[in-house]
């Protein structure tokens, strides 16, 4: 069997827990931010773990992590 390739989009978006869950960025955070309140703001910092119907998927194109 040959190897399998690593989407290379996936692989700079996403990474994974200590337990294996995905863990990703928060979405809507780019641009805009004076139309949203301070709470939405502070609540988008950092990271979160995904979905795990999303998960699924996203684990099919990293084979090897």
């Amino acid at each position: 069997m040959p190897k399998l390739k690593t989407k290379s989009g996936a692989k700079k978006r996403f990474s994974f827990t200590a337990s294996g869950k995905l863990r990703r960025n928060k979405a809507n955070k780019r641009h805009g931010m004076t139309k949203k309140s301070k709470r939405q703001i502070r609540n988008q910092r950092g990271t979160t773990v995904a979905f795990e119907g999303d998960a699924r998927l996203i684990k099919q194109v990293m084979p090897y992590r």
